[in-house]
């Protein structure tokens, strides 16, 4: 029986001392949807490792850059969106692999003169018919 990873969240307070923030700034931050935080049955936030290091870039973003709060929500929306069209790709690519080997198996393509056609050969069915 293999053991998951649970991931470990932590209370706004918590979350606002590893990030080097208020946890006003974090309430704030969810309020505008830069960062989501899950909810407690009670409705308190609850921060994963991942949300506290969106949260000190955000800040590194904000301080360190001078980007506003509403730039730095469209660039989080993008870099979001790049992600979500990488994993399309990398879906794309294995489904073009997987098609290929597909057909290359038994088949070849041959060029057929004097026409615009191109024909898939497979000796395969030749043999069987």
């Amino acid at each position: 029986m293999s053991e998951q990873k649970k991931e470990r969240y932590v209370v706004i307070s918590v979350a606002a001392e590893q990030a080097g923030m208020h946890a006003q700034t974090l309430r704030q931050y969810d309020r505008l949807g830069l960062v989501a935080p899950i909810r407690a049955r009670g409705g308190g936030r609850r921060y994963s490792q991942r949300d506290v290091e969106l949260l000190r870039e955000i800040q590194h973003m904000s301080q360190e850059e001078g980007i506003n709060l509403a730039g730095i929500k469209r660039i989080l929306g993008l870099v979001s969106k790049v992600e979500e069209l990488e994993d399309t790709i990398d879906e794309l690519r294995e489904e073009l692999h997987r098609e290929r080997q597909r057909r290359h198996r038994g088949g070849a393509l041959v060029h057929v003169p004097r026409s615009q056609a191109v024909v898939v050969w497979n000796p395969e069915r030749r043999k069987n018919n």
